[in-house]
């Protein structure tokens, strides 16, 4: 049984075996079904070379997911991948021609504009990839600025709906002031990404009128010919990806992300007592929180009320909320 499947039943048999009223279980366990069968659609784009496929192998468990293509003629080119409740849509960016960047935008377009069964857009979040070891961004701008933002629906979800994430930051100043050996930046390429991060989100924010706050990271490679290089700030990439998925969905993570515990090890402080590893577990935890008991009145502490699956979860008496630890695949 999976993960994912293993919250949702250990928190259905702590509810039906607590003494709550039968009203307050209803409650709750119609609120567990809605949560199980969430579906959770993110858009994957970026210029050619930005580092689109490597990024979906370090952040998901790619080797298992279902390959497809675009659910109607018009999205053909838009691959789509199926690791259970999370479906990737790989879409290619601008950057191939001019012929190929109009059918590409229409696409994407095309895409943006579907809906689901329950009538809200079918696509969560877009994931833009720019690659951090050049300069011209031109391209990238035209597919942010002119083909992804307006077709997000209003301001509010424009922002919520799209994150932009600069891949390959070990390559930009020409590789010359990464630090090979502890995997990670010198000061000078430090300040110089966090530059890149300034202004790409000035260019955003005057063409757009839009607020997005853009990270570096770099998704690793493992070439036969090169030594292998593990991710830097994936778990930052995770978090930024987690914060802007419906709170309700966010569970689905849990099956679908990467099991290799190197990939996640390397990664800028979130602060001087929080790291984004442990941001990420509380995200998780907090939706069953959030959303298990919406609606119910029983009047207790959450961690008494979920006996076995406050261990799974991480939860501890008094509600304080940990992480999903024993599901998370041990990768934190």
């Amino acid at each position: 049984m999976s993960s994912y499947e293993t919250i949702f039943d250990n928190l259905t048999q702590d509810v039906i075996n607590s003494d709550l009223s039968e009203s307050e279980k209803n409650k709750m366990l119609q609120n567990i079904l809605h949560l199980r069968s969430q579906k959770l659609n993110i858009m994957i784009t970026g210029a050619t070379g930005s580092g689109k496929s490597s990024t979906i192998n370090a952040l998901f468990d790619a080797n298992v997911a279902k390959v497809g293509v675009g659910s109607t003629p018009e999205t053909m080119d838009i691959k789509k991948y199926e690791l259970n409740n999370l479906i990737l849509w790989d879409s290619p960016g601008l950057g191939d021609g001019t012929e190929a960047d109009e059918r590409h935008s229409r696409n994407i377009i095309n895409k943006l504009q579907e809906r689901g069964s329950d009538g809200k857009a079918l696509i969560d979040l877009v994931l833009v990839i720019l690659d951090g070891s050049t300069r011209d961004y031109g391209t990238s701008y035209e597919l942010i600025n002119n083909v992804i933002i307006p077709n997000l629906g209003n301001a509010t979800e424009q922002k919520k709906r799209i994150l932009v994430a600069i891949n390959q930051c070990d390559a930009a100043m020409k590789g010359k002031h990464w630090n090979y050996e502890q995997n990670k930046p010198d000061s000078t390429l430090e300040e110089f990404l966090n530059d890149k991060v300034v202004s790409v989100r000035s260019r955003i924010r005057n063409s757009t009128g839009i607020d997005i706050e853009p990270i570096y990271y770099s998704a690793g490679y493992k070439e036969k010919k090169k030594k292998k290089q593990n991710p830097y700030n994936l778990s930052k990439l995770l978090y930024f990806i987690i914060q802007h998925t419906p709170k309700e969905k966010r569970l689905i993570y849990v099956d679908t992300t990467n099991s290799n515990k190197e990939n996640w090890q390397d990664n800028q402080s979130m602060s001087s007592t929080k790291t984004y590893q442990e941001a990420v577990q509380k995200s998780l935890a907090e939706t069953v929180v959030d959303y298990v008991v919406q609606g119910a009145t029983y009047g207790r502490e959450i961690g008494g009320l979920f006996g076995r699956t406050g261990k799974v979860i991480g939860m501890v008496a008094g509600g304080i909320i940990g992480g999903i630890v024993g599901l998370w695949k041990g990768i934190f």
